[in-house]
């Protein structure tokens, strides 16, 4: 009877791994680019999570028509309003790390308290754009979860080709390795960082998009999926995209089958200790280079 248990268990993970790659990508991404650590990254994922319901809620219809349309509209104007946010308070702190740090504490609740305001307090949820389950010899298993981490998959792989094989990544890239250089060669570094700022919290409020129908869309429910983004990329290495999606992978399923067999808490000890294992034993992360 443990394998099915195990089976479970793992696809659980890999379902908490595909939403947790998108959230920490574009947090590593933000800091690999701009040098900026942003503590507000778990409010954006919120923010997606209640625009959601939002956008589903005044559809109507089928619930898949107002999926969709929620997996448009809420991560464009979650970047928008992480493009605001860049130029109206990094951009004006020069995006010093000490400065930034606190300016996005504040973002964190600032958007806390619109959400609050606007939402309420009482957690609501979103109806699946559709309901088939699987079935496995074991048991059925939902085909939604299943399409999560199918297309959490594909959404991955084009932000790979997007910063390996166009030429927004290369300019993406050489901001990151020289700014004054690439300043230099006429590429508008401010406005290169306004983008990689709004991307970070778009693929944040995909993941939010993709996830709420899971769970239920809450204003506090960004800490835990913050908690755990900060604990990939330090374990991946601050800016590495491959560090990024093996550290999300490793969490993942360690906290799907921790949760299973045991309880959740000890899944988050589990990780809290990786991470205090990582900056011991190699500071700069699993995949990150040394600073020179």
């Amino acid at each position: 009877m443990s394998f099915p248990f195990l089976l479970l268990a793992t696809l659980e993970g890999l379902v908490t791994a595909a939403t947790l790659a998108l959230m920490a990508i574009g947090l590593s991404l933000v800091f690999g680019v701009m040098r900026v650590v942003n503590v507000a990254h778990g409010e954006f994922f919120m923010l997606g999570a209640i625009l959601a319901w939002a956008v589903t809620t005044a559809v109507g219809g089928h619930p898949a028509i107002g999926f969709l349309a929620a997996l448009i509209v809420a991560p464009l104007l979650v970047g928008a309003a992480a493009l605001a946010s860049e130029r109206l308070v990094l951009r004006k702190l020069h995006y010093e790390p000490e400065a930034t740090i606190v300016a996005t504490i504040g973002l964190l609740y600032i958007i806390q308290q619109v959400a609050l305001t606007f939402y309420g307090p009482d957690a609501r949820p979103v109806v699946a754009p559709f309901t088939y389950r699987v079935a496995l010899p074991w048991f059925g298993y939902s085909g939604y979860k299943l399409a999560v981490i199918g297309f959490s998959i594909i959404l991955l792989i084009g932000t790979w080709l997007v910063l390996t094989r166009t030429r927004a990544g290369l300019i993406m890239r050489a901001t990151q390795y020289d700014r004054e250089t690439a300043q230099a060669f006429g590429i508008p570094v401010d406005r290169v960082y306004a983008w990689v700022f709004a991307l970070g919290a778009m693929l944040a409020a995909v993941a939010a998009v993709l996830i709420v129908p899971i769970q239920q869309a809450h204003y506090l429910m960004g800490h835990d999926p913050l908690l755990l983004s900060f604990i990939v990329v330090i374990i991946g290495g601050l800016g590495s995209l491959r560090g990024t999606l093996v550290a999300a992978l490793l969490i993942g399923l360690s906290d799907g089958i921790l949760s299973v067999f045991y309880s959740p808490t000890l899944a988050k000890i589990v990780a809290t200790s990786l991470v205090a294992l990582v900056l011991v034993f190699r500071p700069q992360g699993l995949f990150g280079k040394t600073a020179r």
